[in-house]
């Protein structure tokens, strides 16, 4: 690819006719190269390093080039030195027990990247994002991501009126649901997170017969950061789980 196609890959459309996105910095370089174990399809991804750099071992054709280059290609203000261009794959099919977490409109670069991060270390999930929200692939999911976009089935563009066929029973965050902690928040097979400043229209909630549950607190701000949200269900649904396999009792809710 020449270089000038790789800067074309700052933007959705040019990734999307492509088939390749940006990966920047020696963290994530080297995820990438973990990840090559078990995805052999990611060694068609092609690096490029300055000349600080130039002695990197990885199992990518590389490529040298300047400073000035660098700059142009990178996404930073202060680049690393190393990009990777790396192929798009295909979203692998749901694995059995799998869960889906569902983001309506999610548009923050920031939050997505972290949820992503927080799925792939508890494991077991997919992450599906509505329309409207950021491209996965974007530079700055990808850096939030931590390397976590290697490891989490992600599929876009997912609909919320495709719900209902593809899940048994949909959970979401309401602040007027049963509280967190019961023992009826692990039941369900996809969970629903609203976009960060509207949530979900409330008419797009009762055609999901979605149940509500709420994380418990002292209401003295008005809401949770989404990122946040998603990571205190993510653990209690981790926490309830091992509770049952253990053969304990989960909490009981919160009154």
């Amino acid at each position: 690819m020449k270089l000038e196609d790789v800067r074309k890959l700052h933007q959705k459309k040019f990734r999307d006719e492509l088939g390749h996105f940006l990966l920047e910095g020696e963290h994530l370089v080297l995820e990438l190269q973990k990840a090559v174990q078990h995805i052999p399809a990611l060694r068609a991804s092609r690096l490029y390093v300055t000349h600080e750099h130039a002695d990197w071992r990885s199992p990518f054709e590389t490529q040298v080039v300047t400073s000035r280059q660098m700059s142009a290609i990178s996404d930073t203000r202060s680049p690393q030195g190393l990009v990777a261009v790396v192929p798009m794959l295909p979203t692998p099919a749901p694995r059995e027990g799998e869960r889906a977490i569902y983001l309506h409109e999610a548009q923050d670069p920031g939050n997505v990247g972290t949820i992503l991060r927080t799925l792939a270390w508890f494991g077991g999930f997919r992450c599906l994002l509505g329309p409207g929200s950021v491209d996965p692939c974007n530079p700055k999911v990808v850096r939030a991501s931590m390397g976590a976009i290697f490891h989490v089935p992600v599929e876009a563009d997912v609909t919320l009126e495709s719900l209902p066929g593809r899940f048994g029973r949909i959970a979401c965050l309401d602040m007027d649901g049963e509280p967190l902690p019961s023992s009826r928040f692990q039941a369900h097979d996809c969970y629903l997170f609203g976009n960060e400043a509207r949530g979900v229209p409330r008419e797009a909630l009762a055609g999901l017969n979605a149940d509500p549950f709420t994380v418990p607190g002292c209401g003295a701000i008005e809401s949770l950061n989404l990122a946040s949200a998603v990571n205190i269900c993510i653990y209690e649904l981790k926490r309830q789980r091992s509770a049952q396999a253990d053969g304990d009792q989960p909490s009981r809710p919160i009154r």
